[in-house]
C-alpha cells in the first residue's frame, strides 16, 4: 500500500496585508515553508488577515510554527487576525499558544482572544443554569423519596436520623450557644450608648429581644450549621462518590437518597429549630448581662419589659424560618456531594461550593421572609 500523499504547507500573499495559508501544517508538511517564514513581510503598523480556511491538517508542530509566525508579525506592530480555521484547529492553536511566550513572558494572543471574555460569561451562565436545573431536579427526587418514606414508614432508617440529630444538633450546641451569647452582648453594648442619651435604657429589651428572636438567632444558627454540617454532608457523600461506594449501593439495590439524603434532611428539620430556640435563650441572656452592666437594668426589669415587647408572633417567626433553612442546608450539601467527580481535589471544591451556596441561599430566603412578613404586617 502506498503511503498517503501529504499536501505540503504553503503561505501565499495575494496582497501586502493578506496571508493565505494552505496545505498540511504537520510535522511532515511544514518542511516546505521553513525558508518562507522569515521572508513573509507585511506593511508595518497595519492590520493583516491570515486566512486559514484552506489548511487541511494541523498538528502541534504546525501549530507551533504558525504561532511563531503570528508572534513575529505582532511583535513588529502588526495586528494579525487569523480566521477561517476549523474549530478543532483553533482549539489546538489555543493550547499551543499557552506554551509559546513572547519576549515579555506573557502568553501569546490567539485569534479568538477578543471573544474570550464574552465566551467565559456565556459558559459561566450556561454552567449556572445547568446547575440550577440539576438542583431543582434533585429537590424533586428528594421530595419523591420523602413522600415514599411517609407512605411506607418502614423504609425510613431511624438510626442514621438519630445519629445526624446528635452530630448536627447536640454536638453543635457549644458553638451555637457561644456565638449567640456574644451576639446578644454585642447588640446590647452597641445600643447602650444611644439609648442612654435619650433616657430610654429600658428599651434595650425591645431591641435585643426582637432582633435576636426574629433575625439574628435563626440566621446565625443556620450559618453555623451550614459551615459545620452542610460541609460535612458534601464531604461525606463526595468521598463516597469518588470511591464508588454510591455505585456499589445502587448495584446492591439500595437507594442512595433513602440512606444518605433523607436521614440528613429529617435530622436537620428537627435539630435546627431546637438549636434556634437554644440560640434565642443564650442571645437574650447575653443582652441581659450587658444591659445590667452598661445601663443598670436588673434582670427582673429586663424580663418584665421583654414579655411586653416581644409577642408570641415574633418568637414563632424566628422558629418558623428554621425548617426552611434546614432544608436548604441539607439539600445543597447533599447535592454538591453527589456532583463530586474525579479525586480528592473535587471533594474539597464541592465542599467549599456547598457552604457558599448554602449561606447565600439562606440569606436570600431570610430576605424573602422579611418581605413576606412585611407584606402580611407581621
Amino acid at each position: 500500500m502506498k503511503p498517503m500523499s501529504v499536501e505540503p504547507a504553503a503561505i501565499d500573499q495575494p496582497t501586502r496585508q493578506d496571508l493565505a495559508l494552505s496545505g498540511s501544517w504537520t510535522a511532515r508538511g511544514i518542511g516546505a515553508i521553513e525558508h518562507q517564514l522569515e521572508s513573509v513581510r507585511v506593511a508595518s503598523k497595519t492590520e493583516a488577515i491570515a486566512d486559514g480556511a484552506r489548511i487541511e491538517a494541523l498538528d502541534t508542530a504546525g501549530a507551533w510554527v504558525l504561532q511563531k509566525l503570528l508572534l513575529r508579525l505582532r511583535g513588529e506592530g502588526i495586528v494579525v487576525t487569523l480566521r477561517g480555521l476549523r474549530p478543532e484547529f483553533a482549539k489546538l492553536l489555543e493550547v499551543v499558544a499557552q506554551h509559546v511566550a513572547d519576549k515579555t513572558g506573557k502568553p501569546a494572543p490567539v485569534a479568538s482572544q477578543p471573544w474570550a471574555a464574552l465566551e467565559r460569561i456565556g459558559r459561566s451562565a450556561e454552567a449556572a443554569f445547568g446547575q440550577t436545573v440539576a438542583l431543582l431536579s434533585f429537590v424533586g427526587e428528594s421530595a419523591v423519596a420523602f413522600a415514599g418514606s411517609v407512605a411506607h414508614p418502614a423504609r425510613l432508617r431511624w438510626r442514621p436520623v438519630l445519629y445526624n440529630i446528635r452530630s448536627a444538633g447536640f454536638d453543635a450546641l457549644p458553638i451555637v450557644g457561644l456565638l449567640s451569647f456574644l451576639l446578644g452582648i454585642v447588640v446590647a453594648y452597641q445600643s447602650a450608648h444611644q439609648l442612654r442619651q435619650y433616657g430610654a435604657n429600658i428599651f434595650v429589651a425591645d431591641l435585643v429581644g426582637l432582633s435576636m428572636l426574629r433575625e439574628f438567632a435563626p440566621l446565625i444558627t443556620a450559618i453555623i450549621v451550614a459551615g459545620r454540617s452542610g460541609s460535612a454532608y458534601a464531604a461525606q457523600i463526595g468521598t463516597m462518590s469518588v470511591t464508588e461506594e454510591i455505585d456499589a449501593m445502587r448495584a446492591l439495590g439500595i437507594a442512595p437518597l433513602d440512606l444518605l439524603v433523607l436521614p440528613k434532611i429529617l435530622a436537620l428539620l428537627i435539630a435546627l429549630p431546637l438549636l434556634t430556640l437554644f440560640a434565642d435563650v443564650l442571645g437574650v441572656f447575653g443582652g441581659m448581662l450587658m444591659a445590667r452592666a452598661q445601663l443598670g437594668i436588673d434582670f427582673d426589669e429586663f424580663l418584665e419589659r421583654f414579655v411586653k415587647a416581644v409577642s408570641t408572633t415574633a418568637y414563632l417567626i424566628g422558629i418558623c424560618k428554621a425548617p426552611v433553612f434546614a432544608a436548604i442546608i441539607a439539600i445543597v450539601g447533599c447535592f454538591q456531594g453527589f456532583r463530586t467527580k474525579g479525586g480528592a481535589d473535587s471533594v474539597g471544591r464541592q465542599t467549599t461550593l456547598s457552604v457558599v451556596q448554602s449561606i447565600l441561599l439562606v440569606i436570600v430566603a431570610d430576605g424573602l421572609f422579611s418581605i413576606a412578613f412585611s407584606a402580611l404586617d407581621l
